[in-house]
């Protein structure tokens, strides 16, 4: 009966493996489109009480400031095909690595290790994995990755650089609205910072000529050793065809405890080489 209830587990897991990969690539292609690049200018006081310099400068300020993170999360990603309940362990020391453990029903299914000049992960259902520098994926997917925009998406920081650009502030849902002076031909950006911590609460990135939407919101931040930290992270992907939505429930998080990477493609698994 066991044994049964096994395979039947595995199945399921074989049969969405395509879900496991689409969860890393939405993260990835959430953090790169929003990496186009602006010159340097200076910003302007706004009547709001607050300047729009003054709420980037605190959300500099009140920027994450440990060593490791050490978590264990819930994902549930619903697109064409739902993969609800896998669960991840996540490791960071800040600045140098990111390491993701997937696993479903208890059974590894997926690792990735990703350093600022690399990334590298493999799935245990189809026996592939993939090891490239930034500038592959980015190649891949048309527009510029680094590490730091997938380090500040985990951590409620903006993604973008908010001092490289002029901002215009307003008040919406209590909140403070960032969006940039400048108007882009291609993207609109949005950024909605929480005046009681300066925490993003969202950001919102729209690629108008492919009818592209990524909408990061933080709903639910919880402090732990004082360090103000994102619970609950809410990534929403649509195009003209389809929606794809990867929600992050943070289940426990230490921060400054020692971290090690382990990390080796087994033998005998495919490369996938992208396009």
């Amino acid at each position: 009966m066991r044994q049964n209830i096994i395979i039947k587990q595995l199945y399921y897991v074989k049969k969405n493996h395509d879900m496991l990969k689409r969860i890393l690539y939405i993260l990835i292609i959430t953090i790169s489109v929003v990496s186009c690049r602006s010159s340097k200018v200076t910003d302007a006081n706004t009547n709001l009480g607050m300047s729009a310099k003054k709420v980037i400068k605190n959300h500099y300020n009140n920027a994450f400031n440990k060593e490791t993170i050490t978590a264990k999360l819930k994902v549930k990603y619903i697109g064409k095909s739902n993969l609800p309940g896998v669960t991840a362990s996540l490791r960071v020391k800040k600045d140098e690595t990111i390491w993701i453990s997937l696993s479903k029903f208890g059974f590894p299914v997926g690792k990735a290790l990703i350093t600022p000049n690399r990334v590298t992960y493999y799935e245990k259902i189809n026996r592939t994995y993939f090891d490239g520098d930034f500038s592959l994926l980015s190649n891949w997917l048309g527009t510029e990755l680094d590490f730091e925009k997938i380090q500040n998406l985990l951590l409620g920081q903006a993604i973008l650089n908010l001092k490289d650009e002029k901002y215009l502030i307003d008040l919406q849902k209590d909140k403070y609205q960032l969006t940039p002076k400048k108007e882009y031909g291609l993207f609109s950006i949005l950024f909605l910072i929480n005046p009681d911590n300066f925490k993003i609460n969202s950001q919102e990135i729209s690629q108008k000529e492919e009818n592209k939407t990524l909408i990061i919101d933080y709903n639910n931040y919880t402090k732990v050793d004082d360090e103000v930290f994102p619970k609950e992270i809410y990534i929403t992907a649509s195009d003209a065809k389809n929606t794809s939505t990867i929600d992050v429930n943070y289940k426990s998080v230490v921060f400054n405890s020692p971290v090690s990477f382990p990390f080796k493609i087994p033998k005998h698994y495919k490369r996938i080489v992208l396009d």
